[in-house]
């Protein structure tokens, strides 16, 4: 058994599914590659613990199996506290969940036994989001992350559907969130501070739906918010969705899904290194990271360049 190559398991997420079919997933992989250690997660943040400890203890490739919070997890487990923990860290992901957000940027297919056959393939190096927020109880957060953190109505969205079954898959119930956290949902002040890394600053502020910081392309269940966004660029994709109107944005919610939403009154587009966001009316902003909702605004995300190996699928740009 290789010590170096460890997978994790998440048996709760896609409803159970991933739990009940981890043996035919496991038959699958062990004709893929040589032996690995398997662990499985008990709890939320779990994921995160149990890398953190394989690492320290040499492993260098982990398998996330599981939806995209459970390879955030597992992403957040290369780092103890502002430090990563090894050089030549390889991630491979095999998604089992109902988003499948980062499984679309990294071209790997939606099946999980077909994208056990790309486990350990073309490897390239990514950028890591490192993200400081404001907890509940007032506390400075920590988290990473390879795919997308936003903050506004998407953080409620995301609280309503992680609430929920999710039985109807990831696409339907994040629609039926962003329709009832929409209604929900009123405008909030902000104050945005870009800094691109090679000219002066941008700062914004006004009233927004919804601000979006993009390592990868997709949230939401497949939504392509940020269709130009690359993983190794060393640059945040920042896509902020302004004072639009309920109708608004229910009908630019297919221009999310084919990513020709950049084009829409009232939607900008940035590129940057470092981001800055807090509320301007005292108003609770909730944050979306990787579809779980960790804290509120104010909250820093910087980049971490070329920091760890993610492998690719057929479909990769």
């Amino acid at each position: 058994m290789s010590e170096e190559t460890l997978v994790i398991v998440n048996p709760a997420s896609a409803n159970g599914k991933t739990g009940r079919r981890w043996p035919q997933f496991a038959a699958q992989l062990r004709s893929r590659i040589d032996g690995f250690k398997v662990v499985f997660t008990e709890y939320s943040g779990h994921g995160a613990v149990l890398v953190r400890d394989a690492v320290k203890d040499g492993a260098r490739h982990i398998i996330s199996v599981g939806g995209d919070g459970t390879h955030n997890e597992v992403v957040n487990g290369f780092f103890d506290g502002d430090q990563i923990l090894s050089d030549g860290l390889m991630l491979s992901i095999i998604p089992t969940g109902t988003g499948g957000d980062l499984r679309r940027t990294l071209g790997l297919p939606n099946s999980a036994m077909e994208a056990i056959e790309f486990v350990g393939h073309a490897p390239k190096t990514v950028d890591v989001g490192k993200l400081e927020y404001t907890g509940s109880d007032g506390s400075v957060g920590l988290a990473y992350f390879l795919n997308i953190s936003s903050f506004g109505a998407s953080g409620q969205i995301v609280r309503l559907v992680n609430d929920s079954s999710k039985f109807l898959g990831g696409r339907m119930s994040f629609l039926i969130g962003v329709a009832r956290g929409t209604l929900r949902y009123k405008n909030q002040g902000m104050r945005i501070v870009i800094e691109p890394g090679t000219e002066d600053e941008t700062v914004i502020s006004g009233h927004y739906y919804n601000g979006v910081v993009a390592n990868a392309q997709y949230f939401g269940g497949g939504m392509r918010v940020a269709p130009e966004a690359a993983m190794d660029d060393g640059l945040f994709d920042i896509v902020l969705l302004g004072d639009l109107s309920k109708f608004q944005v229910m009908r630019g919610t297919p221009k999310l899904y084919s990513g020709t939403h950049l084009q829409m009154d009232d939607v900008d587009f940035f590129r940057g290194r470092v981001v800055r966001a807090e509320p301007t009316d005292g108003e609770e902003i909730l944050i979306d990271l990787d579809g779980e909702q960790p804290g509120r605004l104010p909250a820093t995300y910087s980049m971490i360049p070329a920091c760890i190996k993610v492998c690719t699928g057929p479909g990769d740009d």
